[in-house]
């Protein structure tokens, strides 16, 4: 699953690198076999990104990082160009991502998908492992929020995938790990959620393409069987 990461990662036009940093031997050894950059890192980090700013630190010659997480092997090489362009071209932002349509009431329930809010100017107003925005009156009227959707598929439309992609302003990334775990960071488990509650403006964008972030068994199988149908219809 790395090494498609990693593959996608470089295939994108503007990313001249790319390191994959964990803490497990293991993962370094199977990235370094398959003739890609790892780099150990300490295990104590709170989250990917504070992981990313150890070696960001290392890294004088840059101004801008792209975090792609670990678990997104479907990731497009243009969702990475649109999130790095984004970033470039709002000075009022300290980070960019990426967001895409929901297509499943399984999705808009699930914990595991998260789901962010934007502002009319394109900054993210919120992320969540929480259905929102909650459409009230129509799971009143139905009874829940799961009848709602059922009835009503129309509704789906109200809610964006966070996808598993950052871009950081070097500098910024830096002073967000020195920065506490926050309180909304720590109900989530959303390490962006940090940034938010310190001010800063996280720019999103659309996605290329759909991902799918590999969180749990149905989700590799899903992927697995992506993967396996692009490489037999070569």
């Amino acid at each position: 699953m790395i090494v498609h990461v990693c593959e996608r990662a470089l295939a994108a036009r503007c990313v001249e690198r790319a390191i994959v940093a964990t803490d497990d031997a293991r993962i370094l050894e199977a990235v370094r076999a398959a003739g890609f950059e790892s780099v150990l890192t300490r295990a104590d980090h709170q989250s990917g990104s504070d992981r990313l700013a150890e070696v960001a630190a290392t890294l004088t010659d840059t101004d801008v990082i792209v975090n792609v997480q670990g678990d997104e092997p479907l990731i497009a090489p243009r969702t990475i160009e649109r999130a790095v362009e984004a970033l470039l071209a709002d000075a009022e932002a300290s980070v960019a991502t990426t967001c895409e349509p929901i297509e499943t009431i399984e999705d808009v329930l699930s914990p595991d998908v998260v789901k962010v809010i934007v502002d009319e100017r394109g900054y993210a107003l919120y992320f969540s492992r929480a259905p929102v925005p909650f459409p009230r009156e129509a799971a009143r009227r139905y009874g829940s929020l799961a009848a709602a959707l059922e009835v009503e598929p129309a509704l789906l439309a109200l809610f964006r995938k966070h996808t598993g992609l950052y871009v950081y302003r070097r500098e910024f990334l830096l002073q967000y790990a020195q920065w506490p775990a926050s309180a909304l960071e720590r109900i989530e488990a959303l390490e962006q959620l940090r940034s938010l509650e310190h001010g800063a403006r996280i720019r999103v964008v659309e996605a290329d393409e759909p991902s799918i972030g590999v969180d749990t068994p149905a989700d590799l199988a899903r992927v697995r069987a992506i993967i396996e149908g692009e490489i037999s219809g070569q």
